[in-house]
């Protein structure tokens, strides 16, 4: 189900003064580069342009847009079966589907103080926390069957291959979770910006690194679909490249930088 999303959508509602419907909730756009185009009329209006991967939005109740209209971003609540969708699955096998916008209605909508990108700057930090928690589920099943499962009389945890990996994936396990930790602090702080951007990066590499441990520890079994491995590892697979990968991340991170200057960049390593 939509919880991250759902969360996510009641704060940005939240943020513009709106009432938050009862149900399952989701945003858009999920892109950087996409754009949505809302024409106010009154205290609603119709919404243009077109949204791509957005999660569940096929099946979610309400969807929540962050779109254009002039100079300041609006928050608008888009109510389920407003657009032309177009139905697709993630790596997880749950729903990414393409909402396509051409004059729907919007239910309520109104200004907030978010940036232009704050559904994508959220989505990323709120799927910073999801693969976080995924890779800690990693670790949990594979230091688990690495006492259980026995080869040459003896469980496999007791050779130092494994013993290596599983200390290197629980050091990944550690910076993504510290990193995503940090990423809600600065949310708190308001400057969330780059912390979110160190957050999605570091919890990606992990992603990545994390999942092939998983999978080399447990064998042929951890392959089959039926394990429960791939509850998680299937989602690190797919919410690593949603709301911003971690090379469209890392150059958010690079452009900030540079833009400051060499002499702020250890100041700044160090504050925040």
């Amino acid at each position: 189900m939509p919880l991250a999303e759902t969360i996510v959508a009641g704060w940005l509602l939240g943020q513009a003064g709106l009432e938050v419907p009862l149900g399952p909730l989701t945003i858009a756009p999920v892109h950087r580069d996409e754009r949505l185009r809302l024409e106010r009329a009154g205290s609603g209006g119709t919404l243009h342009g077109t949204a791509t991967r957005v999660p569940w939005g096929a099946t979610a109740g309400h969807v929540v847009v962050v779109a254009e209209d002039g100079p300041a971003p609006m928050i608008a609540l888009v109510a389920k079966g407003a657009g032309r969708i177009t139905a697709d699955r993630s790596l997880a096998l749950e729903p990414r589907d393409t909402l396509a916008f051409d004059g729907a209605a919007v239910v309520a909508a109104a200004p907030a103080r978010v940036a232009p990108d704050a559904a994508v700057l959220y989505g990323a930090m709120i799927r910073a926390a999801q693969m976080a928690g995924a890779l800690e589920s990693l670790l949990e099943q594979s230091a688990r069957y690495a006492t259980e499962r026995k080869q040459f009389g003896k469980p496999i945890g007791n050779f130092q291959a494994i013993q290596h990996n599983l200390a290197l994936l629980a050091g990944h396990v550690a910076a993504a979770g510290i990193a995503a930790e940090h990423a809600f602090v600065a949310a708190d702080r308001g400057e969330p910006r780059l912390a979110v951007a160190a957050a999605k990066v570091r919890a990606g590499e992990a992603a990545g690194l994390g999942a092939g441990i998983a999978h080399q520890v447990h064998g042929a079994i951890g392959f089959t679909y039926e394990h429960s491995l791939h509850f998680a590892t299937r989602r690190l697979w797919s919410w690593r490249a949603e709301f911003g990968s971690e090379s469209q991340w890392a150059q958010v991170l690079g452009r900030a930088v540079a833009a400051r200057g060499a002499d702020r960049l250890w100041p700044d390593l160090t504050t925040r």
